[in-house]
C-alpha cells in the first residue's frame, strides 16, 4: 500500500514545492482539489490588483493610454509562454462562450456543412453550436465516443469522411473524464479532410505543453481562471493563426475592432489582424490578473508542471486501485497518464452525496459532475502529494462508514 510517508517524501523532493507559498491559502487546513474549476489567488495578483485599483483612482480616464492595448499584449504573453504561437495570434477578452461564438460564427459564415461536436463535450460548446446550427439551418452532428477515453483521431476521421462538415469543436482535455485528446493527430485528420478544428483548451492551458504552431492547430479558445489562476470569471482568450485572420470576420462588430476607433465613424471597417476579433471595452483589472497568472506559470515552466501533474494523477490512480475500488468506486479517467490531463474522475452511484460529505464533514473540496463523477483536480503549483493522500484517505473513511448516506438530497445550483 502507498503510505503517507511516501507522499511526504515526494513533497520533500518536489522542485515546484516553493510555488505553493506564492498563493493565498485563506481556507486554512482545508484540502482544495478543485483548482481545475477555480484556481487559487496568487499573492502577486493580489498586490497587482491593489495597485491597479490605486492606478484607477489616480489616473482615471487618462489611464487608457496605457491600458488600451492590454488585450493584445497579454494575448502575446499567453501565445509565447503557453501556446507556442507567434505574436499577433492571441487575444484576451470576453468569456470562453463569447470567444467560441466569435470563431464558430465566423467559420459558419464562410463554410458550408454540418457543425460537429462530441456528445460529451462541455455544455457551453454544444449550446453555442446548437444555436448557430438552428440560426443558420445547419445540421448539428454529435460525435459519440467512449465517455472515459474521449474522441479518437479514428472517430473524428469517420465523422469527417462524408465531406459535408464545416468545422469541428473539440476539447483538448475532457471536462468530466480528464481524457487528453491527441491534438496533433486530430488536427492532421481535419486538415486531410479540409475541415478546421477549433480546440477548447480550458482544461489544458497552463498545465499541458501545447505547442499549437508546431502541431498545426490554427483555431482555439481557452479560459484563464483554472490553471492560470486569474480569478472567478476572468476573461478568456482566442487564438487565430495568421493565415486564417483575413478569412474570418467576427460576428460581433464592436468599436474596439473598428479600424479608426476614435473617429467614431460609420460604417464599420474592421481592423486587420487579431484585433479584428475585439468587441467592447476590455476589463483592465481582470487582464492584470491574467498577466500575473501567466507570468507565474511561465516562471515554473510547463515541462516541470506537466511532470508533477502526471505524478499527482498517478498517485490518485494508485490509491484508487489500492483503497477505493473495493468500496465500489471506479476510475472515470484514462489509466494511461499520457492520455490524461490534471484531474482524475472517480465514479460512484452516490457521487453527489459523497462529494457533499467530503466538503461538509471531511474538509476536502473536490467537485461533482453529473451523473456520477467526483473530480479531483491537482494544479501542480500548489497541490501537494500529501494533499492527495489525505483526501483519498478521508474519502475511504467516510464511504466505509456510510457517512454520505446521511447527506440530504437537496442540491444547490452550483455543483
Amino acid at each position: 500500500m502507498t503510505t503517507r510517508a511516501e507522499a511526504l517524501a515526494l513533497d520533500a523532493a518536489d522542485p515546484l514545492a516553493g510555488f505553493r507559498d506564492r498563493f493565498v491559502h485563506g481556507d486554512g487546513a482545508r484540502i482544495y482539489l478543485d483548482g481545475n474549476s477555480l484556481g487559487r489567488l496568487p499573492v502577486a495578483t493580489r498586490e497587482r490588483l491593489r495597485a491597479g485599483v490605486d492606478e484607477w483612482g489616480e489616473r482615471l480616464v487618462t489611464g487608457w493610454h496605457a491600458w488600451i492595448d492590454a488585450p493584445r499584449r497579454v494575448g502575446d504573453l499567453i501565445g509565447e509562454t503557453l501556446l507556442g504561437v507567434e505574436p499577433g495570434e492571441v487575444l484576451v477578452g470576453d468569456s470562453t462562450t463569447v470567444d467560441l461564438f466569435k470563431l464558430c460564427g465566423a467559420l459558419t459564415a464562410v463554410r458550408d456543412g454540418a457543425l460537429v461536436v462530441p456528445l460529451d463535450e462541455f455544455p457551453t460548446d454544444r449550446y453555442v453550436l446548437q444555436g448557430l446550427a438552428e440560426a443558420n439551418g445547419r445540421e448539428l452532428r454529435l460525435l459519440e465516443s467512449d465517455p472515459v477515453a474521449g474522441p479518437t483521431a479514428a472517430e473524428v476521421d469517420r465523422a469527417l469522411a462524408g465531406g459535408d462538415v464545416a468545422f469541428v469543436v473539440l476539447s483538448h482535455v475532457n471536462y468530466r473524464s480528464g481524457a487528453l485528446a491527441d491534438l496533433e493527430e486530430i488536427t492532421a485528420v481535419g486538415r486531410h479532410h479540409g475541415v478546421p478544428v477549433v480546440w477548447d483548451l480550458c482544461h489544458s492551458v497552463g498545465v499541458v505543453p501545447l505547442e499549437l504552431g508546431a502541431r498545426g492547430a490554427e483555431l482555439a479558445v481557452g479560459c484563464t481562471y483554472k490553471y492560470l489562476n486569474a480569478g472567478p470569471g476572468s476573461p478568456a482568450f482566442l487564438y487565430v493563426a495568421r493565415a486564417w485572420q483575413p478569412r474570418l470576420r467576427s460576428p460581433i462588430q464592436g468599436w474596439f475592432a473598428q479600424e479608426d476607433q476614435f473617429a467614431m465613424g460609420h460604417p464599420f471597417a474592421r481592423r486587420d489582424g487579431i484585433e479584428g476579433f475585439l468587441a467592447g471595452t476590455p476589463a483592465i483589472l481582470d487582464l492584470a490578473a491574467v498577466e500575473e497568472g501567466v507570468k507565474l506559470t511561465g516562471e515554473a515552466g510547463l515541462a516541470a508542471i506537466r511532470a508533477k501533474s502526471v505524478a499527482l494523477t498517478e498517485l490518485i490512480v494508485e490509491l484508487h486501485d489500492e483503497r477505493l475500488a473495493s468500496l465500489g468506486v471506479s476510475l472515470g479517467s484514462p489509466r494511461d497518464s499520457a492520455r490524461r490531463g490534471s484531474h482524475v474522475s472517480l465514479r460512484h452511484p452516490d457521487a453527489w452525496p459523497i462529494c457533499r460529505a467530503l466538503i461538509e464533514q471531511a474538509d476536502v473540496v473536490p467537485d461533482f459532475r453529473a451523473p456520477d463523477s467526483i473530480r479531483l483536480g491537482v494544479p501542480p503549483l500548489y497541490t501537494r502529494f500529501v494533499d492527495v493522500w489525505d483526501a483519498v484517505d478521508r474519502m475511504c473513511s467516510l464511504v466505509a462508514r456510510g457517512e454520505h448516506e446521511r447527506i440530504g438530497s437537496d442540491r444547490s445550483r452550483v455543483t
